[in-house]
């Protein structure tokens, strides 16, 4: 390539809302997997919503020939994509076509979601998100080869529609760091040792998208801001820099941004990539500061991420205009806006919101507004700060409305959180509790229980809806909705299930549904965000302090259980996961917010405890998620964490039994904070991972009571009798026996009835298998 490269903009974004504004991406492939609709008109519906995305774009600033458009369209996730073009998928999925040696969409989901005995990859949360990806299985005999056009076909569909995108996929460290070694590896094997083989590829890739028309590429590396992974920062800082004076010194490609998002580079990384022969860095400057001027800056471009891609905040305009002045003191060649991350973690549009009160609304940015926000401040850097100077005033007199509204600060709630003892966060002693609980509850060795949630069905939705609606009056729902708990209950029953759970048929979602029911909260109606694959929620709005107007779970656990004589769980969703999976207001520290919720769910467990109800389980799936990338923050975080959770339980009697649950969380990682939290049961995610964290949990000492999850629920897979007694015979045989719990990794919410059924008798037949041989 002998042409000069071409300049960056003056503002981009790093990514953008990929599921639709009405989740019809969700739908298509939902479709396409229960053989409704055919690879075809997936394929259109795909195209459509591509489409649909870069004449917004547009619409709202970017240009349409200057690569301010990103192309990070995806089917199921970014990781996933750059494993499948790199040709990194094992055997088992039959992979690559003999014709072509392309991957196909039938592969690309086998993997996803499993396919016969083939167990589907690994999931995981993406950084500090709740966005999950597949993990990549890397080892010394994959085959690395450029596997997948489909990137190159995207740029050449925007090509034809008068459109010069900037193609993104994850980069070759960060795609390697994420991976786990493959079953065929040997023991140590670590993936990032296979880089000097992947950068051909991306080589190949890169040639590519210049021959179907890219002017710019977007490489992710994200590995580089963490302290979290197994590989060595130090050790990431020295691959980026080899993997990119390869890659930049490659003749045909198109410009290079690389893009390190989610908290700030490393000194070493920074200085390896700006050492390097690329165009652009991207870095994120609301979880990171303005790092030091290193040599190689004065030919590149510097996009500063000073707009928050995963908050909902309106935030402070100003600020970020004097942010991008501060920069100016690197001696970069150029200077660009941008979002610190992509938006895919915020839902599309504010305006797209009718039940949210025009106050609130206006402290808000939603995707296209920070897109707006993104040109303003682009406008800035080419005309100064008074061709935006309205902007800027507009946004700072939004900021100081919120500071004052009513609500935003609650003096009863401020007066009970500043009046908490010592003994408020400590339950007593863990023995004279397994005491008491022994006796209350006279469980089996290996009890058996759910996480909570089952199947959302049609029915139940649509029931929601009318009721929503109006349509269906309170009486009419109380009736359905006690008429499905029963028929839940009944099902337990047969199965013979020890722990039983009312289904939460009348939850929308195990955050929204106390949100619905908190002060200090607002919900959306089209906020859609994605969590994984086809899968969606709408985070709440945490806008203001916290408290509980009165009991919201209580009634229908104590109704589930008049109809059963065994233990009915009470479901709660821990304070830790309320916030993490919410948009939370940033006007304060979350440490505080997190005990004002705590205080609310306090309130609630003594409720459940008058209800009748001695099983209560405090839902932390999102503990580990919420861990900072950053090892000097992680201690903070762990305790105010921990004693948010503390907080929320520790009024239970001895002989309540307080369960936890949490999925994804790399138990090795937050194993003290998990002892800490002083649950009485704890169940983890094991399935999909084949139970490598119960040797985690044997070495840790781990005392209390443990459930590693022996079904895997994002799966549509039955697991077999035998399979599920392979992975019990290992907890039992690694774990004290009366400590284990049997259960599936997750809440049920997501499956059908049929293949639910199916798989709990099969949990049930296993557990009373391996009860034999221990003597249970």
């Amino acid at each position: 390539m002998t042409d000069p490269r071409p300049p960056f903009p003056r503002g981009t974004i790093l990514g953008y809302p990929r599921i639709g504004r009405r989740r019809e991406l969700k739908r298509a492939v939902e479709a396409h997997w229960s053989g409704a609709s055919d690879l075809e008109a997936l394929e259109r519906t795909a195209a459509d919503l591509r489409r649909a995305t870069r004449e917004r774009l547009a619409d709202l600033g970017l240009g349409k020939a200057d690569s301010s458009i990103p192309e990070s369209f995806s089917f199921y996730d970014q990781v996933h994509d750059a494993a499948v073009t790199v040709g990194a998928l094992p055997a088992r999925f039959g992979a690559r076509r003999a014709d072509d040696g392309q991957i196909g969409l039938g592969a690309y989901f086998a993997a996803a979601r499993g396919a016969g005995e083939a167990a589907p990859l690994e999931m995981t949360k993406w950084f500090d998100t709740n966005y999950h990806y597949l993990v990549p299985e890397i080892g010394p005999e994959t085959v690395f080869a450029l596997s997948s056009d489909r990137l190159a076909r995207q740029v050449a569909e925007a090509k034809v529609d008068g459109f010069t995108v900037r193609p993104v996929i994850v980069g070759p460290v960060t795609l390697l760091a994420l991976a786990k070694a493959s079953d065929a590896a040997p023991a140590g094997f670590d993936p990032v040792s296979r880089l000097d083989d992947l950068l051909p590829v991306y080589a190949d890739l890169l040639a590519s998208l210049r021959a179907a028309g890219a002017e710019w590429v977007q490489l992710e590396e994200p590995a580089l801001v963490s302290e979290s992974l197994p590989a060595d920062p130090a050790r990431l800082a020295e691959a980026a820099g080899r993997a990119y004076r390869a890659l930049g010194a490659a003749v045909d490609r198109p410009a290079v941004l690389v893009a390190a998002p989610y908290a700030q580079l490393s000194v070493e990384a920074w200085t390896a990539l700006a050492a390097a022969p690329i165009e652009a860095i991207a870095i994120d400057l609301t979880r990171g500061g303005v790092p030091a001027a290193v040599d190689g800056l004065a030919g590149k471009t510097v996009v500063a991420g000073v707009i928050d891609g995963r908050n909902v905040w309106r935030g402070d305009l100003e600020a970020a205009w004097r942010r991008l002045g501060e920069l100016e003191r690197l001696g970069a060649g150029a200077l660009a806006a941008g979002t610190s991350t992509s938006l895919q973690h915020v839902p599309h549009d504010v305006a797209d919101e009718p039940a949210l009160s025009a106050r609130l609304a206006s402290w808000l940015a939603f995707a296209d507004q920070k897109v707006g926000q993104v040109v303003t401040l682009a406008t800035g850097l080419a005309g100064g700060r008074e061709a935006i100077g309205d902007a800027l005033d507009e946004a700072s007199a939004a900021l100081a409305d919120r500071r004052s509204a009513p609500g935003v600060r609650d003096g009863a709630v401020r007066v009970r959180t500043g009046a908490l003892a010592e003994e408020d966060f400590d339950r007593g002693s863990y023995t004279a509790r397994v005491a008491a609980q022994d006796e209350k509850l006279d469980l089996p060795v290996l009890p058996t229980t759910t996480i909570g949630s089952f199947p959302q069905t049609d029915e139940i939705r649509r029931a929601r809806a009318r009721h929503g609606r109006g349509e269906l009056d309170a009486a009419e729902y109380d009736r359905f909705l006690r008429d499905e708990i029963a028929r839940v209950v009944a099902v337990q029953e047969d199965l013979g299930l020890d722990v039983l759970v009312h289904g939460e048929a009348e939850r929308n979602d195990m955050v929204q549904y106390f949100a619905e029911h908190l002060d200090g909260f607002a919900v959306t109606v089209n906020g859609w965000v994605q969590s994984y694959g086809s899968r969606a929620t709408r985070p709440s709005i945490l806008w203001g302090d916290v408290a509980r107007p009165a009991p919201i779970t209580v009634p229908w656990s104590a109704f589930a259980q008049t109809l059963t004589h065994k233990p009915m769980k009470g479901m709660l969703t821990g304070p830790v996961t309320i916030l993490a999976w919410s948009f939370v207001r940033d006007d304060q520290p979350l440490s505080e917010t997190a005990n004002q919720v705590a205080l609310a769910l306090r309130d609630e467990i003594a409720d459940l405890e008058a209800a009748g109800i001695h099983v209560i389980q405090v839902d932390e799936p999102a503990l580990r998620e919420l861990l900072p990338l950053k090892r000097a923050d992680q201690r903070s975080y762990l305790d105010w964490s921990v004693r948010s959770f503390r907080l929320a339980t520790g009024g239970a009697a001895a002989g309540t039994q307080v369960h936890t649950h949490l999925c994804y969380s790399e138990f090795d990682a937050v194993i003290d904070a998990i002892a800490a939290l002083d649950a009485d049961v704890t169940s983890i995610e094991a399935a999909r991972s084949r139970g490598e964290v119960i040797g985690d949990i044997a070495s840790s000492g781990f005392a209390a009571g443990i459930g590693p999850g022996v079904y895997d629920i994002h799966s549509p897979r039955v697991p077999s009798v035998a399979e599920i007694s392979q992975l019990l015979d290992r907890a039992v045989a690694e774990l004290p026996l009366r400590r284990v719990w049997v259960n599936p990794d997750c809440g049920l919410k997501t499956r059908g009835y049929a293949e639910t059924v199916a798989s709990l008798r099969n949990l049930v037949e296993a557990t009373r298998e391996v009860r034999a041989t221990v003597g249970g």
